[in-house]
């Protein structure tokens, strides 16, 4: 006997990277775009935020909200307005190991799930001409730090440490972990 088909989750969020990461693991979801503005530097009061503002759009599915930011050393790195300071963010992390870090919210009317995920990515030497060349690409724009480890800022990386699509911009082991606690085989987990 088969199992009905999972109800799809709706992720609160309007990132590729999610929708992307999402599909390949072959679990349904709709989107919504979150009606949360974030005024403070806190990825995981972030997701809960926006997960919070699209329930009353659920039907009781399950809500994902994600937020991910770049920290080293106590400062945050954001999405860099324009060339100059994406590649001012690329000194500052050049040779040195920064934080990725999510906070991850699933929720339903009747529950919610909090959690953060840290992700340690340390950068090798970068010189001009190799910052040059990756400011040039544009694959910065819209992304925290940045860079983007899975396209031309792979790079950029020496080592990474922990669930390198938390960097991308889902903690999926955290994900799934959840999804088979919460919903035991529905999802394909658990």
């Amino acid at each position: 006997m088969s199992q009905p088909p999972a109800p799809p989750l709706l992720l609160a969020s309007t990132s590729p990277r999610r929708r992307e990461i999402l599909e390949q693991l072959r679990i349904p979801f709709d989107v919504v775009a979150p009606r949360y503005e974030e005024t403070e530097e806190d990825p995981v009061a972030h997701a809960v935020g926006k997960a919070r503002s699209a329930l009353r759009e659920a039907d009781g599915r399950p809500v994902l909200g994600c937020d991910t930011e770049v920290v080293c050393e106590g400062r945050v790195y954001g999405k860099p307005a324009g060339p100059a300071e994406a590649e001012e963010m690329l000194e500052s992390l050049a040779g040195r190991t920064h934080e990725v870090v999510s906070g991850l919210a699933l929720l339903t009317p009747m529950w919610e799930e909090v959690h953060g995920e840290v992700t340690r990515v340390s950068f090798r030497e970068l010189t001009a001409r190799d910052i040059a060349w990756y400011v040039g690409s544009r694959e910065w724009e819209g992304r925290a730090g940045g860079y983007a480890i899975q396209g031309q800022g792979a790079a950029l990386v020496e080592r990474i440490e922990g669930d390198y699509l938390n960097v991308v911009g889902l903690p999926v082991a955290l994900l799934v972990r959840l999804l088979a606690e919460r919903f035991p085989g529905t999802y394909g987990f658990g």
